[in-house]
């Protein structure tokens, strides 16, 4: 029998079933897969541990390279305060390998005699300290009626969220239930291992004459157990209740505590059955992030309204689509700012209907953040979290609408509770290029280029992109053009289909351009330029890298057009409502045309903005401010972006 233990060293305590490292009691920071090298480190205790063996047991059927190894455990190292040249934990075996020399104790979690699941405790920060992780899978469709098949996922998607307003358990997101079940199937040693789950929740439903009965089992992941069992009976008109009686009864007789599950979800769900499934229907084609699903998810949420007005979810569901919408058009000069102002519109409507809706708060606040009001963005992700601190997504928005430590912390419980969101990492790395540690910021974002090229095949929710672009850029901006121009096709190839693809792959031509500028080629940085204005015509930092190609081609003429040319961008820029873009893209023309101190000027002026914290957070990695690297105006505005990002 396989029982989660752990391991505990110096002032650590390693924790496999809670899957986070303690300090004294308290967390620490750091990412799954850090935390996947010092298990697999502790595990094998003074055992010289090869290079190749790490690489086969962190990044199985995916090719890195040895930079990515180095750069993990120089983040352990970090986290345990560890000295390489003198280790109290990570010893390096000169081109061989790794060792862990500290003394561990190994300790286990729970027995195959457990006969209960630990209660969460509540830390400051609003997480679970202790808690076993549970999976809800798909619900088999008995009656094989194939009009209802789609309750399947739709009670597995409700039962997870009761779950989650018992406060009791570590969650594991649906989607990666999914994933794992479509991979492995029901072996549950295999799911355990895939997700490090402790429970797992198995159950059927069938109808009948209009009647549902919906049956339900925890089993234990490592022994198979039986813990719970529950059964409910009713109307389909009655699902949500069934639902909640499933987990009532659950809670019951696994000795967790909660209370009327209605209430602890704060919100009314809708009593028409078409409108929920309308309103599934439309969540599961947005989530994909694609963009062609985009218009099929606002005629879903439409017709949930339609069956239901006061259906909040769906007035959110259907803000959300709008903001997509809107985001397609993000890069261009004039985005439409209606498609933005329309889906505001729609989430308030979700507040005025249920002002308890965390979900709502959340989303309205991603969506001010886009509207550039930043003070009431963070205070409507703030209040999602007070109502719902245990849903990734809550802990996501407040991360996006807050700026240097607070959206740190928030990324660590959002990555806490889905390990496989690889966005979190380029938004951390965002953080640590604004405080000009790039060398922090590339290991994060290789940690998510990893995490995002292991789901490039797979069905995720909110898959991401812009991770190699991203880290293409802080290459280069550490003086290695080769890597960064690999980095930078490797985004371009994985395709343009996918919401902010086409804007991901132009700022990828771009860099490949800048990485060929670098090198000194500028024929081929030209050609670059050339690529990235196909997808976005008149793009200003496009028509900047194209106008200092040609000049270091010695085509002086076209050089001063594509210059012209980014000027007019720019008051286009300023026309559409992008102030902050426009300010930016302006320095970087003064910049490239040999005006410092107008450029220094112009990102002072920047910097005093109020509209957003993080406003000029790419100005350390920005290529065609590096002839002001030397300008101590300029390192004057490189410290105080950084104090901005504390």
């Amino acid at each position: 029998m396989s029982v989660p233990v752990s391991y505990r060293f110096g002032p650590f305590l390693l924790d496999t079933a809670a899957y986070r490292l303690t300090r004294d009691g308290h967390v620490v920071s750091i990412s799954p897969k850090i935390i996947d090298l010092l298990l697999y480190l502790a595990a094998r205790r003074s055992t010289l541990v090869s290079k190749e063996e790490l690489f086969k047991a962190l990044w199985p059927d995916v090719a890195v390279t040895d930079n990515a190894l180095t750069q993990a455990v120089s983040e352990a190292r970090q986290a345990l305060g560890d000295d390489p040249s003198n280790p109290t934990y990570i010893q390096t075996v000169a081109r061989r390998g790794y060792r862990f020399v500290a003394p561990v104790e190994r300790e286990e979690t729970f027995t195959e005699s457990t006969a209960h699941v630990p209660a969460a405790t509540e830390a400051q920060d609003g997480t679970a300290r202790t808690a076993a992780s549970i999976g809800v899978l798909g619900f088999a469709n008995v009656s094989g009626d194939p009009e209802l098949g789609w309750l399947s996922s739709g009670i597995a998607e409700t039962v997870t969220n009761d779950l989650r307003a018992t406060g009791s358990f570590r969650i594991v997101d649906r989607v990666r239930v999914v994933e794992a079940e479509r991979r492995v199937g029901a072996d549950l040693p295999a799911l355990r291992a895939a997700l490090h789950l402790d429970l797992v929740v198995v159950g059927s439903f069938q109808t009948a004459g209009g009647r549902l009965r919906i049956m339900a089992r925890v089993v234990n992941a490592s022994t198979g157990e039986a813990m719970a069992d529950a059964k409910a009976d009713g109307s389909l008109a009655e699902v949500f209740d069934l639902q909640d009686r499933i987990v009532s009864q659950f809670a019951a007789s696994l000795g967790t505590a909660t209370g009327d599950l209605t209430s602890a979800r704060h919100y009314r769900e809708t009593s028409s059955l078409a409108a929920y499934q309308a309103f599934t229907e439309g969540r599961v084609r947005l989530e994909s992030l694609d963009a062609a699903q985009v218009a099929g998810a606002i005629a879903d949420f439409e017709r949930a309204i339609a069956l239901d007005p006061r259906y909040a979810s769906a007035h959110v569901g259907l803000g959300n689509a709008r903001f997509w919408q809107y985001e397609m058009s993000r890069a261009r000069n004039q985005p439409e700012g209606d498609l933005l102002a329309r889906a505001i519109d729609h989430v308030r409507r979700a507040i005025e209907l249920e002002r308890e809706l965390a979900e709502a708060h959340a989303t309205l606040a991603f969506l001010l953040v886009s509207a550039g009001r930043a003070a009431e963005a963070l205070a409507e992700a703030r209040r999602a979290v007070a109502l719902e601190p245990r849903y990734w997504g809550n802990q996501f928005r407040l991360a996006h609408a807050a700026w240097g430590e607070e959206r740190l912390q928030a990324l660590a419980r959002a990555v806490e509770l889905y390990p496989d969101f690889p966005f979190a990492h380029f938004e951390a790395g965002m953080v640590h290029i604004a405080r000009g540690r790039l060398d922090r910021a590339e290991s994060v974002l290789r940690e998510g280029t990893i995490v995002q090229d292991r789901q490039a095949d797979l069905k995720q929710r909110y898959p991401a992109k812009g991770l190699h672009w991203l880290l293409g850029l802080v290459r280069l901006g550490r003086g290695d053009p080769r890597e960064a121009l690999r980095e930078f096709e490797r985004e371009i190839a994985s395709g343009t289909g996918q919401l902010y693809a086409p804007e991901f792959s132009m700022n990828a031509h771009d860099g490949a351009g800048f990485a060929h500028l670098r090198a000194g080629d500028p024929h081929a940085a030209a050609r670059c330029f050339g690529c990235a204005l196909e997808l976005f015509p008149e793009h200003a930092r496009s028509l900047l890298g194209l106008g200092a190609a040609l000049r270091a081609g010695g085509d002086a003429a076209s050089a001063d057009a594509a210059f012209e040319r980014a000027s007019a961008a720019i008051d286009a820029l300023r026309l559409g409502g992008r102030s902050a873009e426009a300010a930016l893209a302006e320095a970087l023309l003064h910049s490239v045309l040999g005006r410092a101190d107008s450029a220094v000027a112009g990102l002072d002026a920047l910097l005093e903005r109020q509209d957003a914290a993080f406003t000029g957070w790419t100005v350390p990695i920005e290529p065609l401010f590096e002839p002001l690297q030397s300008d101590p105006g300029f390192q004057r505005v490189l410290s105080r972006l950084a104090d901005r990002a504390r």
